[in-house]
């Protein structure tokens, strides 16, 4: 027998690990919160959980409240930053004025990401398929998309979480809006760079990461064209390229150690800075200028 929704639409798991299992496998983003500490007369005690999901839906709880309003915005904070935060609450009036809290006991939660970001290689070719491998000791969650059969099949990718075969547009809005995703273009031409681009332009994504295999001169000649076409130049400018920390890295395996180099640096750093985008402008033309 399927669980009735509850109001918000998501299905009444039976307990919350449950949905934990079913949001990794969507690749949908969310945060565990737990009840590390309680001193006092607090509402939550201790080891209770919340799991949070990206759009502030939640199952389970810390204990009600303003304290678990403040708790569910931490989370989103923590999906956003995907890095674990830790926080001490007072429930009293002088700290928490809006509260009408009496109790005056202490409660500290922890928050934690408990869906790994999802790095979505756009083309199925040689650095993709070294990516996939790379990806998995990374622990990411990694999909493949392709317009070709034989570059997007399970067989050509026994260790990507998903593959997709089909029109870009189409693999481009089973992705959308991106906002826990890494997004890399490796397809085999300029024509597909410029399809795929396009299309994530048009459907408002915005990737955590957003790269394209090649060089400088090749970035510029597709932002003439796609400038030309009425794509945003902010837009345009998010792309990096080349993909990847600066390794000198020239075989498709390297290309695929200094990728996942600079999204794990992402990743556990988080910032611009951190994404490699300076050291990455000054590699120039000289890395990653074909794809299979």
């Amino acid at each position: 027998m399927s669980r009735a929704p509850d109001p918000s639409g998501h299905p009444r798991p039976a307990d919350l690990f449950e949905e934990i299992v079913r949001l990794r496998r969507a690749g949908r983003p969310a945060a565990l919160c737990t009840v590390l500490l309680t001193r006092g007369s607090t509402p939550g005690k201790d080891s209770m959980k919340m799991l949070v999901r990206d759009d502030g839906s939640r199952v389970g709880t810390v204990g009600g409240g303003c304290v678990e309003a403040e708790v569910v915005e931490m989370a989103r904070e923590v999906i956003r930053r995907d890095r674990p935060a830790t926080r001490s609450f007072r429930l009293n009036q002088r700290d928490l004025p809006e509260s009408g809290l009496l109790c005056g006991g202490q409660v500290t939660i922890l928050v934690e990401p408990v869906t790994p970001p999802v790095l979505v290689l756009f083309g199925g070719g040689h650095v993709a398929a070294a990516a996939v491998r790379v990806a998995r000791e990374c622990e990411l969650r990694v999909e493949v998309c392709d317009s070709r059969p034989e570059y997007a099949s399970p067989e050509a990718h026994p260790l990507a979480d998903g593959v997709f075969c089909g029109p870009w547009e189409e693999a481009v809005a089973r992705h959308a809006p991106g906002a826990h995703h890494y997004f890399v273009v490796v397809t085999p031409g300029h024509r597909d760079d410029a399809a795929v681009l396009r299309a994530i332009h048009a459907a408002g994504c915005r990737p955590r990461y957003l790269g394209l295999i090649g060089s400088r001169a090749k970035k510029a000649a597709l932002d003439r064209i796609l400038q030309d076409e009425g794509v945003d130049p902010e837009f345009l400018a998010r792309v990096r390229t080349p993909i990847g920390l600066d390794i000198g890295a020239r075989t498709h395996g390297e290309i695929a150690v200094a990728l996942l180099a600079e999204l794990v640096r992402l990743r556990r750093r988080g910032g611009p800075e951190a994404a490699g985008a300076a050291e990455a402008r000054q590699s120039g033309e000289r890395r990653h200028r074909g794809a299979d």
